[in-house]
């Protein structure tokens, strides 16, 4: 007799797939979006509640809100599964030869000065002296970016894959570099230097395959509260423990330490924590703080929204094109910049992150807050669209080419 198979284990298997990922973000997102901007001011004002709930003890400067507690906690387990992913990537992955890696890397370069450029620009051109959120619009969502191309972009090469990873692995590291550097208030070095001890001490466990949870997590966990107490964003614990796990496999195991971990944590990562700081993060009442004509005409909004589509673009495509045409690099196998255009596209699609840098860029309770998180979901959309139709059409005429070439060839 077959077993019934429980919701849970459906979800589970939903979430291997890129696409059903990035659909249960949207969700979550557009969920939000909808309570938090519902007709009744009751009901939206509800969600405003609901999201400044506090919990946690004020002794341990714990007392947080539940949308606080989203991104500053929940999330740095997302954190650590990007710090695991990272370490696979720099240790056995695409990132492990500089010289093959050299153009993607330099274009996550070229694609975060894009983004700033566009915001910058639209800023002087309005006049307008608000500069905080220069570097919302920079990051690139891994999952949500590879679940397009891996829907719309069948025909190009598997060169594509691996350039879009390494650009988006990189800009999620220049990401994190940028959150522990300019978002840092009030460092406090006592409680960095036990966070960084506590961090080694997991490392060195992880190194020595001491993995029980009963030490790992309770360690994870107090560099995470000492990070949290350094003035130092606290989610940068998640990807400094991941880090230090190990990534080369050994003999007697089946699989390498970090790709385990991220094994086990994927579910509770893209199931759990994103859909739940999506939720927090997105939910932005627009229609008291001026409507949502008010945000697509503010200039911190059309700096976000047009600098992820647009500035990706320019950087990514303009960066690379400087790349292989004046200093002679070359792009992966079978890649031409005619790929490498809808790619810098799908790259515009910074949700995560970015929703996060736009909560720490802005006082989360003013309108630019809010114009600014909206404006990180339109410009995701805008960029997903843009992206998609691109690469669809890219994959055509690919497909037509291949088609007449080989029509040409089997000709007498």
């Amino acid at each position: 007799m077959a077993k019934k198979t429980s919701i849970t284990q459906k979800y589970r298997r939903l979430l291997h797939s890129e696409t059903m990922a990035g659909l249960v973000l949207i969700l979550a997102a557009g969920l939000a979006l909808l309570w938090a901007n519902f007709p009744l001011l009751t009901i939206r004002q509800a969600y405003t509640e609901f999201s400044h709930l506090t919990l946690g003890p004020s002794e341990l400067h714990l007392n947080l809100s539940l949308a606080h507690w989203a991104a500053d906690g929940l999330l740095a387990i997302f954190f650590f599964v990007v710090g695991l992913e990272l370490k696979q990537e720099f240790t056995t992955g695409s990132l492990r030869d500089i010289r093959k890696a050299l153009v993607p890397v330099l274009a996550a370069v070229f694609g975060m000065l894009g983004p700033i450029a566009v915001y910058i620009g639209i800023q002087a051109l309005s006049n307008s002296t608000n500069l905080d959120g220069w570097a919302v619009p920079v990051a690139t969502d891994i999952a949500f970016a590879l679940a397009v191309l891996g829907l719309f972009g069948k025909g190009l090469p598997p060169a594509a894959r691996t350039f879009l990873m390494t650009l988006a692995v990189v800009d999620d590291l220049l990401g994190i570099i940028l959150i522990a550097v300019f978002f840092a208030k009030d460092l406090n070095f006592s409680m960095l230097g036990i966070a960084i001890l506590l961090i080694i001490i997991f490392g060195i466990l992880s190194q020595k395959r001491i993995i029980k949870w009963y030490l790992l997590w309770p360690l994870g966990i107090l560099a995470w509260y000492f990070m949290h107490l350094s003035g130092i964003h606290a989610t940068i614990a998640g990807v400094a423990l991941g880090m230090t796990v190990p990534a080369l496999q050994r003999k007697a195991e089946k699989q390498a330490l970090t790709a385990h971990l991220s094994d086990k944590l994927h579910f509770y990562s893209a199931g759990l924590v994103l859909p739940i700081f999506a939720f927090f993060a997105a939910g932005v009442n627009i229609v008291d703080a001026g409507g949502f004509s008010s945000m697509f005409t503010d200039p911190v909004a059309i700096g976000i929204y047009l600098g992820l589509p647009l500035g990706k673009l320019l950087g990514i495509t303009g960066g690379v094109l400087l790349l292989i045409s004046v200093f002679r690099l070359r792009l992966g196998a079978n890649l031409t910049i005619m790929d490498v255009l809808p790619i810098s596209l799908i790259a515009g699609i910074g949700f995560t992150v970015s929703l996060l840098i736009a909560t720490l860029s802005f006082d989360p309770s003013t309108e630019i807050s809010a114009h600014a998180r909206v404006a990180v979901i339109l410009g995701t959309l805008i960029s997903a669209i843009l992206g998609a139709v691109s690469t669809k059409w890219r994959t055509k005429y690919r497909h037509r080419y291949s088609d007449r070439t080989e029509l040409h060839r089997s000709s007498p």
